[in-house]
C-alpha cells in the first residue's frame, strides 16, 4: 500500500525505514510549505523527519506534500474564465455580445440570419489567460486565524498502517463506497496470508475477501447464506458484488468449482436457507452451468440449490409466507413469520406498527425485544432513525438508491403514535447502548455531535473532511466560495456549476449559472466548455447579502462524459473574509473537497440553509438526479430540485450526539478539562495528545461507531 494512500486516508505519516541523520532543515521547510495548504506537522512527526538523513527526509517530505495537496484539490491548476473573478465579471448578455463582436471583428466564420451557437464563438468557453497570469493578477492571500489548519501525525510502519487499514475496511459494520471497496480488494491480496479480522459483518466485504481466497483455491470464510456464495462467484468473474446488475460468469477451474460448491453445500444443509435462492434464480441457473454440480455427488446439498433455481424443488420464501398472513389480516401470524429472521422483522416494523391494534402492538414489541440482540447494529440504527421521522405526517418521502440517485414521492402512511414511537425507541436505544464501544470516559468534540451516523459508505464520497449524508455543520466566514473541477478522458466534456436560490417555503427566488452570472450578490466565474487539461468553475456567495433561505449548489453535465467516466471530478467549498484577497483557489481556505462519482447527470452534493439568526449551515446530501443525456441546466429541473431539497431538509438523521447520549459512561467535551486516563475520543481530527490506551474515532473510521 502506498504511503500516499495511507496519508490521504488517515492523516498519519508512516515511519520511514531510512538512514538516520540531520533532517531538521527539511522538517522546517516541510512545515512551512504545509502551512500554505492548510496543514501542519505534529511535534512527533517533525521530530521523526528531523532525525532522518537529508535525502530520506526530502523523499518523505515530497510524498507528504503531494498527498495533502491532492487531498484538498491543490494538485491541479484552478483557472476560472474571468481573470479578475470574483470582481470584473460582466453582465451575462453583455459578455455574450462581446464574444460575438470579437468573432466578427476577427474574421471568424459566424452564421448570420439565425441563432448563434455560443460554442461557435472562438473566445467563448476557453481560457483567454494562463494560470500564471491569473496568479499575477491577484494579491497574496492574507492569513487569518480562521484559516483551516489540519494536523498530520506520525504513524506506525507502512506494514502496520497497511494492516490497520485492511482491518478497518474488512471489519467495517457498514457497506463501503466504491473507492474503499476497490482498496479492500487490493489489500485482501496483500494481506491474504496474515491475520484476518475476527468479524466481517458486511457481505460485500466478505465476497471481496473470499474472491481472493478462491483465486488461491482456499476455503471460503464467514459464509452463512447461499447468496454469500453467489456474491463470491460474481466478484471472481469481475462482476457486481452487490448483485444489482447481472454478471457474466467466467469458466471456473475444477479447484475453484470444488471450493464454491463445498461452501454452498455446507450452507444449503439447512433447508431454510434455500428460500433465498428464488430471489436470484436466473443467476443461479447460469452459475450452475459453470459449476457442474452433478459432477460432485459428495456434495448433495449444493445440488439442491440449483434444483430450487430450476423449479424442480419448492422452497417458499419467508417474505411470501408473511405476505399471505398480511393478506389474511393475520398480524400476529405475520409477526411470527417475520420473527424467524430478526433483521427482516425490524425492516418490516413500521408496517406492523401502523396496522396493529393495541393488543397487537404489545405482541410486536415483545417480538422486537426478543429479536434486537440478533440484529446488526446498522439495522438498529436505521430503524431508530426511521422512528425519528414518523411522529407527524410528512408531505413527501425521499428515496435514495445505492447509486445515490434520489427521488421524491408523496407519503401516504399514517403517522405512528407518540407512545408507540417512545416504547419502540426505548428498546432500540437500550440495545444500541449495550453494543457501543465500552469506555468509562467519553470525550466528544462538539462539532461531531451534529454529524450523521454513517449507515452506509455509499452515502458519502471520497475526499477531504467529507461528512455522511444528513450531517449538518455551521458555515463560518463572510464569503462562501464553491468550486468544481473536472478533466475529460476521451471526449469533450462540459460540466456546469450552478446554484439554485430558494425561499423559506422552497420557492424559486433565482439562480446563478452560465445563463446568469450574477444574482442577489452571488457571482459565477464564467463558463468553461472543454477540459482536456482540466477546468474549474467557481461561485462566490457573500453570505450576509444573499436574499434566500436555501442555496442549492449543483454540478450539471451539459455534454460529454459522465461523473463515473471522466478522468477526475470534484466539488468543494472554501470560506474567507471579504478583504482576505488571494487567488480564486487557496488550499488553506478549503473546508472540504469531495469526489463526484455517480450515475446521474446532475449532482446535488449539499444544501446551505440560513437560520433565523442569519447564520448558515451546510447539510450534506450526496445526491444525484437522472437529468437528461445532455444539455442539463439548473432552470430545467428547478422544481424537482426544490421538492427534493424540501424532503431532505425536513428529514431528521441519527447523529453521533444521539448515540453518545445513550452511553452509561461519563461524557465530556473538548471544552472541558483534559482527561487523565484512557478515553474514547470522538472528533473531526485526532488531537494527538490523549492518554495512553485511548481509542480514537475520527472521520476516517467513524463507521466504527455503528455497532456490529
Amino acid at each position: 500500500m502506498r504511503i500516499h494512500t495511507i496519508i490521504r486516508r488517515t492523516l498519519r505519516v508512516p515511519r520511514a525505514h531510512a538512514p538516520a541523520g540531520d533532517g531538521a532543515a527539511v522538517a522546517r521547510q516541510l512545515d512551512s510549505v504545509l502551512a500554505g495548504v492548510g496543514f501542519t506537522c505534529s511535534g512527533e512527526l517533525l521530530g521523526h523527519v528531523s532525525g532522518l538523513a537529508p535525502h530520506a527526509a526530502t523523499t518523505l517530505a515530497v510524498e507528504v506534500l503531494g498527498a495533502v495537496r491532492e487531498l484538498v484539490g491543490d494538485d491541479v491548476e484552478h483557472n476560472p474564465y474571468f481573470l479578475g473573478f470574483p470582481h470584473e465579471v460582466p453582465d451575462t448578455v453583455e459578455f455574450w455580445v462581446s464574444c460575438l463582436r470579437q468573432a466578427l471583428t476577427s474574421g471568424a466564420a459566424v452564421p448570420t440570419g439565425g441563432p448563434v451557437n455560443l460554442l461557435d464563438l472562438p473566445t467563448y468557453g476557453r481560457h483567454q489567460h494562463t494560470h500564471a497570469e491569473l496568479l499575477a493578477a491577484h494579491d497574496a492571500l492574507t492569513a487569518t486565524a480562521a484559516d483551516r489548519v489540519t494536523t498530520l501525525h506520525l504513524g506506525d510502519t507502512v506494514e502496520a498502517e497497511t494492516l490497520g487499514v485492511y482491518r478497518d475496511l474488512a471489519g467495517s459494520t457498514t457497506p463501503l463506497h466504491e473507492a474503499d471497496l476497490s482498496l479492500l480488494a487490493q489489500l485482501a491480496v496483500q494481506c491474504r496470508t496474515g491475520p484476518q479480522p475476527r468479524l466481517i459483518p458486511v457481505r460485500e466485504n466478505r465476497a471481496v475477501i473470499n474472491a481472493v481466497r478462491l483465486a488461491a483455491a482456499e476455503p471460503l470464510i464467514a459464509v452463512d447464506t447461499v447468496t454469500d456464495v453467489l456474491r463470491v462467484a460474481c466478484r471472481f468473474s469481475a462482476g457486481d458484488v452487490t448483485l444489482r446488475t447481472p454478471t457474466r460468469f467466467r469458466s471456473f477451474r475444477r479447484a475453484h468449482r470444488r471450493v464454491l460448491l463445498t461452501a454452498l453445500d455446507a450452507v444449503a444443509a439447512d433447508e431454510a436457507k434455500l428460500a433465498d435462492v428464488a430471489r436470484f434464480a436466473g443467476r443461479w441457473k447460469r452459475l450452475g452451468e459453470r459449476l457442474h454440480p452433478h459432477e460432485y455427488p459428495d456434495l448433495p446439498h449444493a445440488a439442491r440449490v440449483f434444483a430450487v433455481a430450476r423449479g424442480d424443488l419448492r422452497a417458499p420464501s419467508r417474505a411470501a409466507r408473511a405476505e399471505a398472513a398480511f393478506a389474511a389480516g393475520d398480524l400476529p401470524g405475520a409477526t411470527s413469520v417475520l420473527a424467524e429472521s430478526p433483521g427482516t422483522l425490524l425492516r418490516a416494523l413500521d408496517r406492523l406498527l401502523r396496522t396493529a391494534t393495541a393488543a397487537d402492538t404489545d405482541a410486536v414489541l415483545t417480538a422486537v425485544t426478543a429479536a434486537v440482540g440478533q440484529v446488526s447494529g446498522r439495522v438498529l440504527c436505521s430503524v431508530r432513525e426511521h422512528l425519528m421521522n414518523r411522529a407527524a405526517a410528512q408531505p413527501a418521502r425521499v428515496f435514495v438508491n445505492r447509486d445515490r440517485r434520489g427521488w421524491v414521492t408523496p407519503d401516504t402512511r399514517p403517522p405512528l403514535t407518540a407512545t408507540t414511537i417512545a416504547d419502540t425507541a426505548a428498546v432500540l436505544d437500550a440495545e444500541l447502548a449495550r453494543r457501543l464501544p465500552t469506555a468509562d470516559h467519553v470525550v466528544i468534540d462538539p462539532a461531531l455531535r451534529t454529524v450523521a451516523v454513517p449507515l452506509t459508505g455509499a452515502a458519502t464520497e471520497d475526499g477531504f473532511a467529507v461528512l455522511p449524508r444528513g450531517s449538518r455543520t455551521p458555515v463560518t466566514g463572510e464569503v462562501l466560495r464553491l468550486f468544481t473541477h473536472w478533466r475529460e478522458r476521451a471526449e469533450r466534456t462540459d460540466f456546469d456549476l450552478s446554484a439554485l436560490l430558494l425561499d423559506a417555503d422552497f420557492g424559486y427566488t433565482g439562480h446563478v449559472s452560465w445563463t446568469r452570472f450574477k444574482n442577489n450578490g452571488v457571482v459565477y466565474s464564467g463558463d468553461l466548455t472543454e477540459s482536456a487539461n482540466g477546468a474549474t468553475e467557481f461561485i462566490d456567495v457573500p453570505l450576509a447579502e444573499v436574499r434566500a433561505t436555501y442555496l442549492v449548489p449543483q454540478v450539471s453535465i451539459y455534454c460529454g462524459e459522465g461523473f463515473n467516466t471522466v478522468a477526475e471530478s470534484m466539488f468543494g467549498w472554501m470560506t474567507r473574509t471579504r478583504d482576505q484577497g488571494g487567488a480564486p483557489f487557496e488550499p488553506r481556505t478549503v473546508r472540504t473537497r469531495s469526489d463526484l462519482r455517480g450515475t446521474g447527470r446532475v449532482a446535488l452534493p449539499m444544501v446551505f440553509a440560513r437560520d433565523d439568526t442569519g447564520g448558515w449551515t451546510a447539510l450534506w446530501t450526496h445526491l444525484y438526479l437522472s437529468g437528461t443525456p445532455n444539455f442539463n441546466q439548473v432552470e430545467g429541473h428547478r422544481t424537482s430540485t426544490a421538492l427534493l431539497t424540501r424532503a431532505v431538509v425536513g428529514r431528521t438523521h441519527l447523529t453521533v450526539g444521539h448515540l453518545i447520549a445513550t452511553t452509561a459512561g461519563t461524557v465530556t467535551t473538548t471544552d472541558d478539562p483534559p482527561p487523565t486516563g484512557p478515553v474514547l475520543y470522538l472528533g473531526l481530527e485526532d488531537p494527538g495528545n490523549l492518554p495512553e490506551g485511548s481509542t480514537v474515532i475520527t472521520l476516517h473510521n467513524l463507521n466504527r461507531l455503528v455497532p456490529a
